[in-house]
């Protein structure tokens, strides 16, 4: 069942037939959009999902800055009221980033599933309500305050040729070198939720070095006695695509990395384990 949405957000819930005791928020990455074609994939694999316009949108930033974490944890409310016992928030990119921010201040949250992750909060990429974007400023506040981020170094300069599809890995390896100093209190703290820990990362990512955060990531998880699997490919990229999605389109502006066939492997190598972490089924198994 599908049931369009409009308050208090543009959002479509896909409800399994007969239900589902697992939900999940469904969170695109920089375009904000609502992301129907994944929330219908996953309500056919048993898990009720939500995928919601989290920027963008009537009341909303136009761009990722100074977005609340509230906007998420009423996401995990509507799942909530919709039956689900056990929530999770699978989340690309940007949306990733959200994805583990919401869990580390959301203790209902049970499962993260970070596509294409970051192990830092960033500055913000396009306006906020007052239609700014500079001075920089957090992609995200939580109970107003905004959350401690890496600016991005504005020296940096793209190695394409003026006109064709620019790859960003390198201006956020710079920024993170430049702005030393402020990765320690930007650094996403995800050892501090309970969430079983799901990260999907292609090693060719163009546009940040996902695998290596990935990487990051598992390992504060580890060394705080927590798990986390990392599934990755070396020819995969920004944009691993689940079995059943419409292959990426082409970008005249952004490199994503990785091959189609890439991206299409590692979808499909990582789609069970986000059907089981999703549903609990990986834990249970491991009880």
């Amino acid at each position: 069942m599908e049931r369009e949405l409009t308050e208090p957000w543009e959002a479509v819930l896909c409800t399994p037939e007969g239900g589902s005791r697992a939900g999940v928020l469904v969170l695109a990455g920089s375009s904000g959009r609502v992301e129907r074609e994944r929330a219908r994939l996953l309500a056919r694999a048993g898990v009720t999902a939500l995928a919601i316009r989290w920027f963008g949108g009537p009341g909303q930033a136009p761009g990722v800055c100074e977005v609340p974490l509230e906007t998420f944890t009423a996401g995990v409310d509507l799942l909530r009221q919709a039956g689900a016992e056990r929530i999770g928030v699978l989340g690309t990119s940007k949306g990733a980033e959200a994805a583990m921010l919401t869990a580390v201040h959301d203790p209902r949250v049970d499962a993260v599933v970070a596509q294409s992750p970051t192990a830092l909060v960033w500055s913000n990429v396009g306006p906020g309500l007052d239609g700014a974007d500079r001075p920089l400023r957090s992609c995200w506040t939580w109970r107003g305050r905004p959350l401690p981020f890496v600016p991005m170094d504005e020296t940096w300069t793209q190695a394409e040729p003026e006109g064709e599809p620019v790859a960003i890995r390198s201006w956020y390896e710079q920024s993170e070198r430049t702005f030393a100093d402020a990765v320690p209190a930007a650094t996403i703290p995800i050892e501090r939720t309970r969430a079983d820990l799901l990260l999907i990362a292609g090693a060719d990512d163009a546009m940040w070095p996902s695998a290596p955060f990935a990487h990051r990531l598992a390992a504060r998880r580890h060394r705080a006695g927590l798990g986390a699997r990392v599934i990755e490919r070396p020819d995969a990229g920004h944009r691993p695509r689940f079995p059943g999605e419409s292959p990426a389109p082409a970008s005249t502006v952004f490199a994503y990395g990785g091959t189609p066939a890439g991206d299409a492997l590692l979808g499909a190598a990582a789609w069970p384990h986000v059907v089981d972490v999703l549903t609990g089924r990986q834990v249970r198994d491991a009880e």
